[in-house]
């Protein structure tokens, strides 16, 4: 069915239930919902789960069972071409905990899963909320292989598709649509929430778009530049683990107080004057010191991947701080550069550009293999810097990342800001719609030696409904369940500052100030 005609189908489907609710403003009961009828969507099941403690679906068998709110529970699955196959749900809380709202909620990189632990969440928060997994099963590029529909479905449709039907499935059991609708994601769900902005301004008040993988061809290039860097010939690692730790450990003492407080974090690696070249060895290689091919390879990564022929910067490098902060697999470049015996998504060309899963990755050309994965597969990135149509319905976006987020470098996402700012007219009207905070210390979503812990809806909702523009976003940093320390975000490019007075942990005792001056 063409898009014009789904549209029709779909308005005339709203029209109907617009019409039934006046009659029967309760709305359908749960189980009723099997009949529902929705171009290119068919409702597999429709099932009222009672309060309590509940499985969640592939969920381990020694896993404890989520305790939630009673609700509606879906299933449905959309097939909007003859080679899809996306698979949805559609969680609605029951009676009076329903807060009247949408949500709609994000995946993590390829993977073709529901986010059952979101879809929790979200109803025992009063959302009704929808999850899909985008088309697909694994993580694995190569369900793309031959199936270009698949990966629009992964790319934008999916997410869209899951948004209509949602809401029409919302509207059929709770007799009105919802009042408000936003999207929450991070990582892939960040880039999610960017695709709904500019392909589908219209579907959400607002959303949250966190560690945005917005410009994902690039990214990927930048996965292949930092892993030919760092890894010899016969694939085996140029740097151990330990190495990056000291590199961490090495940078942070140089550069923690530069904001004013010792607390192990750099607050903006732009600022960090460190040069690795300070450890390089004086002799022999050591356990303290960087050999000059160790040496070479981190400045690598650093820089990221540029152009031969030009010299332009194709995909910005990781910053200072993001090399090993942690022991975990995910807290450096452990689980995206160092650790994979080969590039990781490198599957992006095998199977999306160059249909040839023999293709060999240590042949790429810098200048043409790059411009034609852009040619051919750009759609797959949220990277439009014209958000007029979005703005111009009142539509409203916080957007935050980790500085230390060592599989999306922070820096890309600034770059993004930056341009939609330029775009359109400048900070103070981009402002208006667009904010975007930068929290130091923290990782890819959540980790990192800094407050990662955020509710970013909250600000939107007030935001949206009551036009209160967030100035901060507060970071905790937990332990055990409890606050250690707090921080304000502030609207980029503002920092945080401490007043010099109470405790350097607690974000009352912080301001947002411009970068200039004010001891930055």
């Amino acid at each position: 069915m063409s898009t014009s005609l789904r549209l029709v189908a779909a308005l005339s489907i709203s029209m109907a239930i617009d019409a039934i609710a006046l009659v029967a403003p309760a709305g359908t009961p749960c189980a009723d919902l099997a009949s529902l009828t929705i171009p290119d969507v068919r409702v597999a099941a429709a099932t009222d789960i009672p309060a309590g403690p509940f499985r969640l679906p592939g969920a381990r068998a020694d896993a404890t069972p989520a305790t939630v709110a009673a609700f509606c529970r879906v299933i449905a699955v959309a097939t909007p071409t003859p080679d899809s196959h996306i698979n949805l749900e559609v969680w609605i809380p029951e009676g009076d905990t329903w807060n009247g709202k949408f949500q709609g909620v994000g995946t993590g990189g390829f993977q073709g899963a529901i986010s059952y632990a979101a879809l929790a969440a979200g109803v025992n928060s009063g959302y009704a909320t929808a999850s899909t997994d985008t088309g697909h099963t694994g993580d694995d590029l190569v369900f793309g292989s031959g199936h270009r529909e698949k990966i629009i479905d992964w790319a934008h449709r999916s997410i869209h598709l899951m948004t209509e039907a949602g809401k029409l499935i919302v509207r059929d059991n709770r007799g009105r649509f919802p009042a408000y609708s936003y999207f929450n994601g991070c990582a892939t769900g960040g880039h999610q929430a960017m695709m709904e902005v500019q392909r589908f301004p219209q579907d959400y008040d607002g959303v949250v778009a966190g560690n945005p993988a917005a410009d994902r061809t690039n990214e990927i290039v930048g996965y292949l530049w930092a892993w030919l860097a760092t890894h010899r010939p016969d694939g085996t690692s140029l740097i151990s683990v330990s190495k990056l730790q000291w590199i961490t450990r090495s940078a942070v003492a140089q550069c923690d107080a530069l904001d004013g407080v010792k607390d192990g974090v750099i607050d903006d690696p732009r600022r960090c004057t460190f040069d690795p070249a300070s450890l390089s060895c004086r002799g022999a290689d050591a356990a303290g010191c960087l050999t000059p091919a160790e040496l070479a390879a981190v400045r690598k990564v650093y820089s990221g991947p540029s152009n031969p022929r030009t010299g332009a910067q194709i995909f910005p490098g990781w910053p200072l701080g993001s090399e090993g902060y942690g022991d975990g697999p995910g807290d450096g470049w452990r689980n995206f550069i160092v650790d994979p015996v080969e590039p990781r998504r490198v599957g992006l060309f095998q199977y999306f550009v160059f249909d040839d899963p023999k293709w060999d990755w240590t042949t790429m050309d810098w200048d043409r293999d790059v411009a034609y994965t852009t040619a051919k597969m750009g759609f797959i990135n949220a990277t439009s810097r014209d958000l007029s149509a979005f703005r111009s319905r009142g539509g409203k976006i916080v957007m935050h990342t980790g500085w230390v987020d060592p599989i999306l470098p922070a820096p890309d996402v600034i770059k993004y800001y930056e341009e939609v700012t330029d775009a359109m007219g400048g900070p103070d009207k981009t402002k208006e719609f667009f904010r975007l905070f930068m929290a130091p210390g923290m990782g890819h979503c959540s980790g990192g030696p800094g407050p990662d812990t955020l509710d970013a809806l909250s600000a939107l909702e007030l935001w949206v409904e009551k036009g209160v523009a967030p100035d901060t976003l507060v970071a905790s940093r937990m332990r055990g369940g409890i606050a250690v320390r707090t921080r304000p975000l502030c609207v980029y490019p503002q920092v945080a500052r401490w007043s010099g007075k109470g405790s350097s942990d607690d974000a009352a005792n912080f301001a947002c100030v411009s970068p200039r001056g004010q001891g930055s």
